[in-house]
């Protein structure tokens, strides 16, 4: 029996070393099979190489949507960027201010939301003015006194009528015309009591802001509704160099990875926060995704000219020493970190003035991706 259990161990443990792999010769310890050398980079995945590049293959590049452009050297403006905000354009644009101190009711339609189209001339809101018991009971005195007076006047223009033959032509024609002047002026008076304040829009265009709820007493000049048009606005930006009034050749405005053109109106002769304003006109489908007061970034270029390649802006990229580089392919599996020192161009694209050169492919989308591989 024991010699039965002996013989079926040893066989199980012989079948078991057929199943584990061959033991490395001497030299070539598996812990230590190449050394300090990295590791091959067809053997493995994204990794970042000694040399700081980054060693991306080909199905991980698709996987990552990395997309590469190749550059070309030239001419480029100089382009300053400045800070700007978006304004209404004044003939495009207005405010509903009330004339009057009141209390606010709404209009035939309600009163509008922010968002909401309204035409030239429709009733926004109505404005019932207000007035102190002393300056009512005035006018209440002056409205009686004038229905009295008209009621005299009403019965001498009947008394002369009867004596048309008698009287003179010009006496009934005098007492006519005072009973329709205490007319008028009961009609004015009565008017003045009971007379709502129109609230116009001013232009076409789309409530931007409407601070008024039913109810509400407004004074007079209180901003109570402010209508832009989308599709017309104006930038207005501030530039610490006076003379660049004189030097713009073009402008944009970024929204989002749009270039939206921007067309330059003027500049004003006096100075703000110690800088000179510059106004744009700025038009496309692309400004109904702005606000009025929203802050932008406008990109002025100059007549000025710098030798440099435009790449695109989501190709820059920061490495920990906080150094602008972009990556550049220089294999089919292969990207090399570049230090460069760029330029503000137009807000999508930005000028390289060193550390690149005409035909070198950079990454642009993927490019954070990579930046990212350790």
């Amino acid at each position: 029996m024991k010699r039965t259990l002996i013989a079926s161990t040893l066989g199980l443990l012989l079948a078991l070393a057929g199943l584990l792999p061959a033991q490395a010769g001497p030299g070539h310890d598996h812990d230590h099979d190449h050394g300090d050398a990295p590791a091959a980079p067809g053997a493995s995945g994204p990794q970042r190489l000694p040399d700081g590049s980054v060693f991306l293959p080909k199905p991980a590049q698709r996987q990552l949507g990395v997309r590469t452009v190749v550059t070309q050297a030239g001419e480029l403006p100089r382009t300053l960027e400045l800070s700007a905000k978006v304004s209404m354009d004044p003939n495009a644009g207005g405010k509903v201010q009330p004339l009057n101190a009141g209390r606010i009711e709404p209009g035939p339609r309600g009163l509008p939301n922010p968002g909401q189209a309204v035409r030239r001339g429709e009733v926004l809101a109505y404005v019932l003015p207000s007035a102190s018991p002393i300056e009512r009971s005035s006018q209440a005195a002056q409205l009686a006194e004038l229905r009295a007076a008209k009621a005299l006047a009403d019965k001498r223009v009947a008394r002369l009528q009867e004596l048309a033959d008698t009287v003179p032509r010009k006496e009934i024609e005098a007492a006519e015309s005072e009973a329709s002047s205490l007319a008028a002026r009961i009609a004015a008076v009565g008017a003045g009591l009971a007379t709502r304040e129109a609230l116009l829009a001013p232009v076409s265009g789309v409530i931007a802001s409407a601070n008024a709820v039913a109810g509400q007493v407004v004074e007079a000049r209180e901003l109570v509704f402010e209508i832009v048009d989308p599709t017309r606005l104006r930038i207005e930006a501030l530039a610490f160099d006076v003379a660049l009034a004189s030097n713009i050749g073009s402008a944009s405005m970024a929204v989002g990875e749009q270039r939206v053109p921007l067309s330059f109106i003027g500049a004003s002769r006096s100075l703000r926060e110690q800088a000179l304003p510059l106004t744009f006109r700025a038009q496309g489908a692309a400004l109904d995704r702005l606000a009025v007061g929203q802050p932008v970034r406008v990109f002025v270029q100059t007549r000025e000219k710098v030798k440099g390649v435009a790449v695109p802006s989501a190709s820059l990229m920061r490495n920990p020493a906080n150094q602008t580089v972009v990556w550049v392919k220089t294999a089919p599996e292969r990207f090399e970190p570049r230090t460069v020192t760029v330029e503000p161009l137009d807000g999508v694209r930005a000028a390289v003035t060193s550390g690149l050169q005409a035909g070198d492919r950079v990454a642009t989308q993927g490019a954070t991706l990579i930046n990212q591989v350790r």
